[in-house]
């Protein structure tokens, strides 16, 4: 499980809305965040599940986690897997796979 940055970035990222079971449809939800890439961005409240990566938090100002999406990528195909057509492994949905890599 991700420690965020601040009670702030944490108090977003849990935004929970009675109208609206994703945050990429509720509009009070302005922030998401990615475990399995350990990314951080500003949702785009355009119908999609678009966001606008950032570097810093918003509220903190402190420097967030590096992006883990080519590593993750790049893992994946170390192990022969495809995932545009190979089922992902469960581990890679979320940041155990980041874990496991600091085990090995």
């Amino acid at each position: 499980m991700t420690t965020h940055c601040c009670e702030a970035m944490t108090s977003h990222l849990s935004v929970h809305c009675d109208q609206h079971d994703d945050a990429f449809v509720c509009p009070d939800s302005l922030i998401g965040f990615s475990a399995k890439f350990q990314e951080y961005g500003l949702i785009i409240h355009d119908g999609g599940t678009s966001s606008i990566t950032i570097d810093f938090c918003p509220w903190c100002g402190r420097h967030l986690p590096k992006s883990q999406r080519d590593r993750w990528f790049d893992e994946l195909e170390r192990r022969g897997i495809d995932p545009s057509e190979d089922e992902v492994p469960a581990e890679f949905q979320d940041d155990r796979w980041v874990a496991s890599l600091h085990q090995e």
